[in-house]
Parts: structure tokens; C-alpha cells; sequence
């Protein structure tokens, strides 16, 4: 998902007081190189030593943990929907100031900013957010490898296709009438179409539904609309007499992924039942 306003209006303010409470804080020099200094500057751990992670939200998180990382420190509440509009705690610049690894992802670029408050050292980590499950296994693959955790990377993608095959599976069994059904998805969300099997007739979004997309999307007859819960406009297609499904993209607070590929199957599986 994406989101469009920005706004840092505390960061260099909070900067001054945070730099009291962080220790082994690099410089603004150093800071510019991290992803290609050595591993001591570029945040890389030692040999033997778990990574400290400092992700924007959960979805970087439960990428973090399924790669592996234990301590995973998430700096926006799971409450805030719009994550580009939290103003950072002097907490959080110190957390930051510890990290080994800071993820965030290209909507989300305060979180440069954020590092470069603390003086941290951390790298900076771009996460690719989609929960399409090769771009998903893909990620965690890259963070097991910076982390130094592939092992436990692998063991968790195993399990993670052991799960989607059988959601997948049991959605398939639901379609109506044995078909295939076509649906209309937000950008965002097509990763729910793909997991259901379903074949996607058109997308929309970000921005809402323009007067001219409304009748070509409702022209092609979908038995389902897929919304982006974080990103809603309303009712997308009325009067199509397609049904709207919620879609969930962020995972709670135990940073787990695979809650919302479940949740996102019970849903779809709840409106194919009765379409």
C-alpha cells in the first residue's frame, strides 16, 4: 500500500534531546555511506550476535521476524493507519540510535530522516511491502541474508508455502458454481486475488474511482470488489451488485504474516459463499 502526505514537523527538534539518551552514535558523515561501508559501520552484526531491528511498522516487522530477527522494535503504533503522519518520540529516535538494521519502505521516507535524527549507524533497509507471496519470500530471503539468519528464513518460507497451498486450496474448493469468480482489486490488495485463485478483471486505486473507471469497472461484471481496508474510499463499485471485500495488509502486534493471509481467506471465502 501506499500513502501521500508526509509530514516531519518534530524530527530535527527531537534530534537535540535524543542525542543525550543514545550511546555509540556515528556522525552525519558517516551516516551517508552505510550501505556500502564495513559491516561494523553499515549496522551489519557481529559473528554470534543477533540483529537489533528497528522497523517503521509491523509489516517491515513481521518481514524482520520471519527472516529471523528476535529483537524486532516497531516505532509506529499498529493504531495509526497513515503512518507518514506519526511524529516520532524522542523514544523512538533512541531505539533507532541502538539498531543494527532500520527497515522501512519507499512510502515511508521519513524513516531516512528519522536515522539521520539519531546519528545512528543502523542500515538503512528499503522493504519491498507487498503480500504477494513470491515478492514476500523474495524479502525475506534478502533480510535472513543481511541478518545472518538464513537458516531460520528458510525454515519459515517452508512453512509459509505449507499454509498458502492450503488456503488456496480451500478457497478454490469455495468458488461458486466450481468457477473461477471475477473480481475487481485495489492495487494494493491484488495479492487477496491471487491467493484466492480468482481472476482479476480490473484494478483502481490509489485515488478514488473516477466517474469514467466506475462504469468501465462495473462494465465487467465482477462478482467481487477486493478494498484496501487502510486505504478505503467508501463503496466502490454501487449498484454493480458486486460484493466488497475488506482486505487487511498489516499484521497485529505479534508480527506475524500469516494471520493475515487466514483472515483475508475467510473473508473471501465468506462472500464467495454467499454470492
Amino acid at each position: 500500500m501506499a500513502r501521500t502526505r508526509v509530514r516531519i514537523p518534530s524530527l530535527l527538534a527531537l534530534s537535540a534531546v535524543t542525542l543525550a539518551l543514545v550511546t555509540g552514535c556515528g556522525n552525519n558523515g558517516d551516516s551517508k555511506n552505510d550501505s556500502t561501508s564495513s559491516p561494523a559501520a553499515s549496522g551489519a552484526p557481529k559473528a554470534g550476535k543477533k540483529p537489533v531491528v528497528v522497523v517503521t511498522t509491523t509489516w517491515e516487522g513481521a518481514f524482520a521476524k520471519a527472516a529471523g530477527a528476535e529483537d524486532v522494535k516497531v516505532i509506529v503504533p499498529q493504531s495509526v493507519h497513515h503512518a507518514p503522519d506519526y511524529d516520532p518520540k524522542p523514544s523512538d529516535l533512541a531505539a533507532v540510535g541502538k539498531a543494527d538494521f532500520v527497515l522501512y519502505a519507499p512510502f515511508e521516507p521519513y524513516a531516512a530522516k528519522i536515522k539521520e535524527a539519531a546519528g545512528s549507524k543502523a542500515k538503512l533497509v528499503e522493504v519491498n511491502l507487498d503480500n504477494d507471496p513470491d515478492k514476500v519470500k523474495a524479502e525475506v530471503d534478502k533480510l535472513g541474508g543481511l541478518f545472518g539468519t538464513a537458516d531460520a528464513a528458510t525454515t519459515w518460507k517452508t512453512g509459509f508455502d505449507a499454509e498458502y497451498a492450503k488456503l488456496n486450496k480451500d478457497l478454490q474448493s469455495a468458488w461458486p458454481g466450481g468457477k473461477s469468480p471475477n473480481v475487481v482489486t485495489q492495487v494494493f490488495t491484488a495479492w487477496a486475488a491471487k491467493l484466492a485463485g480468482a481472476t482479476t478483471v480490473g484494478t483502481y486505486g490509489p485515488e478514488a474511482v473516477t466517474p469514467a473507471q466506475l462504469a468501465d469497472l462495473s462494465a465487467k461484471k465482477p462478482a467481487l470488489v477486493l478494498d484496501n481496508a487502510h486505504m478505503s474510499t467508501g463503496t466502490v463499485l454501487p449498484d454493480s451488485g458486486a460484493k466488497q471485500v475488506k482486505i487487511v495488509n498489516y499484521p497485529g502486534e505479534d508480527l506475524d504474516l500469516l494471520p493475515v493471509y487466514r483472515n483475508a481467506a475467510a473473508e473471501l471465502k465468506k462472500a464467495m459463499s454467499t454470492s
